[in-house]
């Protein structure tokens, strides 16, 4: 019960990743409310692992703002996960112009944005915080296929060192998790991208990268629950602006 009076907001979390993150907040004894675009799907969760859930679309200013009012009314906030993100791929000739602006939206305006409007009330309530934004192995290096994405990820990773040195002096820890290739149903649509670029059968990609991971399988959502709980935890105190790989050893720095 690490977590014992708490509150969480984890954006993206009606499923997936962020669905294993307010599960294992909730086994911690955290408040958990999970704020997603899809808020039949994040009321259904909600219901199910006992949070909260609100709607929030992380390119939208005035719906992250309406959500910390929401946050605020309801005690405040002590921990943000910021989880929302998309994925894309395409050689770099066949990358558009609308790919690029939707995917930066959400993956580096959003996650900034959120972490602002988290970061004022926090800083505003005075009792510090911890903010935990999910960066990616492919925020490590490029990869031909997946220009734009990596870009995202990499910029991520630096946003997470600039507002970690910043924001520390209000107590507000701010570190990031940097996951390896992760199974789930959003694997489906990245498989789906290698398959047509590649030219690959549907699933033989997914079988390359499991197989290519040092641990020996590709990663689980809840593998990456441990590294969520510790860094949102009093043991986590005096780590600031660190981005922690969870990857069965892909990458190593």
């Amino acid at each position: 019960m690490r977590l014992t009076g708490k509150r969480a907001l984890i954006t993206g979390a009606a499923r997936g990743i962020g669905r294993a993150f307010a599960e294992a907040y909730v086994r911690e004894g955290a408040e958990v409310v999970i704020g997603d675009i899809d808020l039949a799907r994040a009321e259904a969760t909600a219901a199910e692992i006992g949070a909260r859930a609100l709607r929030l679309d992380v390119t939208d200013q005035a719906s992250i703002d309406a959500c910390m009012a929401e946050m605020a009314a309801g005690g405040g906030i002590d921990i943000l996960i910021n989880n929302a993100a998309i994925f894309t791929a395409a050689p770099i000739a066949e990358i558009t112009r609308g790919d690029y602006d939707r995917v930066f939206a959400i993956n580096v305006a959003g996650t900034l944005f959120t972490l602002q409007a988290a970061a004022k009330l926090m800083i505003a309530q005075g009792r510090g915080g911890r903010i935990i934004n999910m960066a990616s192995q492919a925020g490590r290096r490029g990869e031909a296929l997946v220009a734009v994405y990596c870009a995202t990820k990499a910029a991520v990773i630096s946003l997470t060192q600039s507002a970690g040195l910043n924001l520390i002096a209000h107590g507000i820890n701010v570190n990031a998790i940097a996951p390896g290739v992760v199974d789930g149903e959003h694997w489906d649509g990245v498989d789906a991208f290698f398959a047509k670029y590649e030219g690959k059968a549907p699933g033989e990609k997914k079988r390359e990268v499991g197989a290519a991971v040092p641990f020996g399988r590709m990663g689980t959502a809840e593998d990456l629950t441990g590294m969520a709980v510790f860094l949102a935890s009093d043991e986590a105190q005096y780590i600031v602006a660190q981005t922690y790989n969870v990857d069965g050893g892909n990458w190593m720095s």
